[in-house]
């Protein structure tokens, strides 16, 4: 639940009273426990900001100045300090504690405790309310709430002793409530003290706040302008309070830059954060708190099994959501879903009867996908068409484009829900999963025309989270949240099933991922052969060189020489590098570097080019050879150790247009099947989670078109079916599977089973029909075919804070893609970044690989290789690896896409070029070249590169032959 450094247990004598008095669940208690002991950790103090405010924070220092300017120079120094600066010392004390709290993310210390939707974040609020005024003496608070709905709930739970959810309840120092002061009487404020309650907690909606604090019409911003009263602002005033704490309620609302800057202005000594998704939405990113000081996920109240119902997917057995219009499908939906709520209805009322309990009365929530779309369901609901009219006058909608007195009708019915003279049994809304809207008789969800991973999410979820009864009561029915999604049953329970899934992930924050506005940098990733050759030692060794064999002219004494020396090195060692570089363009042998007869003419070029460029120095022949001879060894040593050499040559794609069916019998040994039932069944959403049905009495379907015409409806939506050329094939072959089951059905059976299976028909038709499909046939060549010229760069972008890794450093596999890697010896280049954390397994098992004598991963603009349409797009290979005998092109691909239709055409261009390289390689003393497609799950650290290899996708595996 929580992580091991937080367990050491913290006791006051003030944190168990509250506890006690409040009968705190275990995650507030835990909670509490935390924010006590950070209270007693930090240091509860203003960041002082002005010269006054400083002079009084630092009293003790200033006295001790001997003189006047040292007094001001020191205050100047302290007026410099950021508050990072200043609370230096408190992030550092937290962070002991809490090891998952890297940043207070504000300018005074600011802590989250995200909780659950349904465990209680306001009783928590209310409870560190009262340890603050009880254990350290605090009176002022300030408390944010993201709407309004959320804004008038808090004011009521804070400060009505009548409510039911009055936070304070049991407290002695509470009995009389604190002075609530909120967005509409703050300017009336007066500094008194009611009865013997002092504490102040002032109540705001972030967006009145927002408006309040905006200069309007080069007017003061109202809650800046003067109280005559208080003699200053009320925003001055709240400012100056030595002991002011912010609560932020929902806190992931608070991070726009206006919210941000208007609560930092409020200098408060603390802040708490309290929310149930500690992370923001930056575009498709997410970005994690970094300041959560505890987690009580989803994933922990659905394993604890007490606080929260059992989120649940319904669909119907054997549905195929393909099969209908979306209008058809609402109207299924709707139908199943309202079907569970008459049975949920009936458990409810039983289990109350039978142990005593409150009647609860359950109702629907339809979410609709925009107003019109929800105008539409309410018309079919409260039609004679949807159960004979039962609920004319129990659908509630709620939208946007209503206005006035039916707005303000709609909200209150909407707030009165769970009262049990509110006759509404379904509520339609586009937009309305929001927080704040707090009850516990939501059992069913209907979730229309929406993704899985929108229907999946904790806002969805959570507005039905809460039990009626406060703990589950241990009947299935009662306990559970049913979510009604038959097209999106499957995906939903897929994304349940992952780890990371909000049903089952238990931390949040397990690795801290990089601020997604931190600055970054673009590095260059530059080929091994050019850093030696480039090198400061290399240019120096060739310096001394040339000084050393050139004693008569070139005294070591004269620094001048000696500067003329290395301008003569460097010159030697740029145009040695480039020109052994060359030697595969001016002879033609595999491995030039080691021809001597190459070797001496890149020496006779590289000594007379140099004499050509330094005239006036006088260099002979004699002087410079020596020189240029250690370079060419040093450079020709790198070409053979570091550079793979790549022939070069353009692979394209060239195309034969036609294609066509060909006749054939349909294979039905596969289609035994018999008319399917109305059975639904759902999965529950949690960790051994199990699967049950209902059967209800489902009504027959309308029957439209014939089974025939509707698979055969199926089959023209395929890009490669023409309709007019293959229309006689199609309905032979629907006549085949017709012929089929009527060999053990009968008529009318059969006509179901077709109707039930027509999609499924239809993409078995399809898949066979591709077996006697001839189309046109893509065939690659490889042109221009040219000897290795050289390697080229690469480049990557990182963060400018973060280092630079090593190929094995201890990372997060999700985090691989960011980094960038260094720690290599055999590769081509001196640096990389890695796609997936299988490309980095790959890379260090090719270090670890004694058989493996360099390898690279290659620039986007190393090979010329085309495939796709028109041959515009260029395919970039993940890995080049040399052996003794063997190079190797190297793709790491996810198993489930091995055989995909890109991967092929992708290895088709690729093995185009490898037998070309070969070939050309060949006839110049090389290696061949040999085209390797890897499986992801075949990549482990222990793997052997031979292993990998020997198990790769073979190009015949994968029907790649042209």
């Amino acid at each position: 639940m929580i992580k091991e450094s937080y367990t050491e247990k913290f006791y006051t004598y003030h944190s168990k009273y509250i506890n006690n008095a409040l009968a705190l669940r275990p995650p507030q208690h835990e909670s509490l426990e935390i924010f006590a002991r950070l209270c007693d950790t930090l240091s509860l103090r203003k960041n002082p900001t002005t010269v006054q405010q400083i002079c009084e924070a630092h009293q003790a220092e200033l006295d001790a100045c001997a003189a006047e300017g040292e007094r001001q120079k020191l205050i100047a120094e302290l007026a410099s300090k950021t508050a990072a600066e200043f609370y230096k010392e408190d992030l550092a004390a937290v962070r002991h504690i809490c090891p998952t709290l890297t940043a207070f993310e504000r300018d005074f210390p600011s802590v989250c405790f995200a909780l659950a939707t349904g465990i209680g974040k306001t009783r928590l609020m209310g409870a560190c309310i009262a340890y603050l005024h009880y254990e350290k003496g605090i009176k002022n608070f300030f408390v944010m709430a993201p709407n309004l709905t959320i804004y008038n709930k808090l004011k009521d739970d804070l400060g009505n002793t009548s409510s039911p959810k009055y936070v304070f309840r049991g407290l002695d120092r509470f009995v009389n409530p604190p002075r609530i002061i909120d967005g509409d009487n703050y300017a009336d404020f007066r500094q008194t003290t009611f009865g013997v309650n002092d504490v102040v907690i002032n109540v705001f909606n972030i967006s009145k706040l927002n408006a309040d604090s905006k200069v309007k019409d080069g007017a003061p911003a109202r809650i800046k302008r003067l109280n005559e009263v208080l003699g200053e602002s009320y925003f001055s005033y709240l400012q100056s309070l030595p002991d002011l704490c912010i609560f932020m309620d929902e806190s992931h609302h608070y991070h726009a830059d206006k919210s941000f800057e208007v609560i930092n202005e409020l200098r408060p000594i603390l802040g708490v954060e309290l929310t149930a998704t500690p992370q923001i939405q930056r575009g498709a990113k997410k970005i994690d708190f970094k300041n959560v000081v505890y987690e009580y996920s989803l994933a922990h109240a659905l394993n604890d099994g007490q606080y929260v119902k059992v989120p649940a997917v319904i669909t119907r057995k054997d549905f195929r959501s393909e099969e209908y219009t979306p209008e058809q499908l609402d109207k299924e939906k709707l139908n199943d879903g309202v079907r569970i709520h008459e049975d949920t209805k009936s458990q409810l009322e039983i289990y109350a009867r039978t142990y005593g309990k409150p009647l609860v009365k359950p109702f629907v929530l339809v979410v609709a996908k925009d107003t019109e779309h929800s105008r539409q369901i309410r018309e079919y609901l409260i039609s004679d068409e949807f159960f004979r009219g039962y609920y004319k006058d129990k659908v509630l909608e709620i939208n946007s484009a209503q206005r006035g007195a039916e707005k303000d009708e709609n909200i209150e019915q909407l707030l009165s829900l769970e009262k049990p003279e509110n006759n509404i049994e379904i509520v339609i809304h586009v937009n309305m999963l929001k927080e704040g809207w707090d009850v516990t008789n939501l059992y069913t969800i209907i979730p229309l025309r929406a993704s899985a991973s929108e229907t999946l999410t904790e806002q969805t979820i959570g507005r039905g989270l809460r039990l009626p009864y406060g703990l589950r009561t241990g009947i299935e029915e009662v306990d559970r949240l049913s979510i009604v999604s038959h097209d999106k049953y499957a995906a939903i329970v897929n994304l349940a099933n992952d780890p990371n899934s909000l049903v089952r992930k238990v931390y949040y924050i397990d690795d801290i991922s990089p601020d997604t506005e931190e600055p970054k940098e673009t590095m260059e990733f530059v080929p091994v052969y050019d850093s030696i050759t480039t090198a400061p030692s290399f240019t120096e060794q060739l310096a001394m060189s040339f000084i050393h064999e050139t004693p008569a002219s070139y005294s070591s004494g004269e620094v001048k020489t000696q500067e003329q020396a290395i301008e003569v090195a460097k010159f030697v060692a740029q145009f040695t590098a480039k020109s052994v570089m060359e030697l595969n363009k001016q002879v033609k042998t595999y491995d030039a570097a080691k021809d001597d007869m190459a070797k001496q003419f890149v020496q006779q070029t590289v000594v007379n080019e140099t004499i050509r460029q330094f005239p006036a120095l006088g260099l002979r022949p004699e002087d410079i050879a020596p020189v240029v001879q250690t370079a060419i060894e040093t450079c020709v040593q790198a070409l053979t150790d570091k550079v793979i050499p790549i022939p070069q040559a353009v692979v394209q794609p060239f195309t034969e247009v036609k294609q066509g069916y060909r006749s054939f019998t349909l294979d039905t040994h596969n289609m035994n099947w018999h008319p399917g039932n109305d059975i639904l069944i759902g999965t529950e959403l949690q960790e051994g989670g199990k699967t049950f049905e209902y059967d209800p009495n489902f009504y027959a379907r309308e029957v439209v078109d014939t089974p025939e015409n509707e698979i055969v409806r199926h089959l023209i939506v395929y890009d490669d079916i023409d309709y007019m050329t293959t229309a006689d094939l199609l309905y032979s072959l629907v006549g085949d599977a017709k012929k089929h089951f009527l060999t053990y059905l009968s008529e009318d059976e059969a006509d179901r089973v077709m109707r039930e299976r027509q999609k499924t028909i239809a993409e078995m038709i399809h898949s066979q029909m591709r077996d006697h499909f001839f189309h046109e046939k893509i065939v690659f060549r490889a042109t221009e075919m040219r000897p290795f010229s050289r390697i080229e760069s690469c480049f990557g972008g990182k963060f400018k804070s973060d280092e630079v890794y090593d190929l094995r450093a201890a990372l997060p596999a999700g985090e691989v893609r960011s980094k960038v890697f260094n720690g290599f010896k055999k590769s081509c280049h001196t640096l990389y970044k890695f796609d997936s954390n299988t490309e980095r397994t790959f890379a260090i098992v090719l270090e670890n690989d004694k058989e493996v004598l360099k390898w690279m991963r290659p620039s986007p603009k190393q090979f010329n290789i085309y495939y796709g349409s028109g041959g515009c797009s260029r395919y970039e290979p993940d890995f080049v690896v040399e052996t003794a005998n063997t190079i190797y092109m190297v793709e790491t691909k996810a198993s489930n896409e091995l055989t995909s239709s890109e991967v092929l055409e992708k290895a088709r261009a690729a093995q185009v070029y490898c037998n070309a390289a070969s070939a050309w390689n060949a006839e110049h003393d090389g290696k061949p070249w040999v085209y390797a497609l890897v499986s992801h799950d075949e990549v482990q650290l222990n793997s052997s590169f031979d292993y990998l290899t020997k198990n790769r996708v073979l190009y015949e595996q994968l029907s790649l032959e042209d």
